[in-house]
């Protein structure tokens, strides 16, 4: 398995604002995709990348999926 640089996957300005999006709680994808300006595609595609690097965790919850920050470093 390939490790994940954590800075590159920071370095990208979209996956900041998704984070930035994520510091007051717990958000469905579609309150992201308002907050970070862009299709719900590049934010699924930014999500799955900050879960698969340890940044965001991914909760089920019926027919949506809700994103937060994960709280451990």
């Amino acid at each position: 398995m390939t490790q994940i640089d954590p800075f590159e996957t920071l370095a990208d300005p979209t996956r900041r604002r998704i984070i930035e999006a994520l510091r007051h709680g717990e958000r469905p994808v579609n309150d992201i995709v308002e907050e970070a300006g862009i299709h719900q595609s590049g934010v699924s595609r930014h999500l799955r990348i900050l879960h698969e690097a340890g940044f965001v965790t991914v909760r089920p919850d019926g027919q949506r999926r809700l994103y937060a920050l994960k709280p451990e470093p």
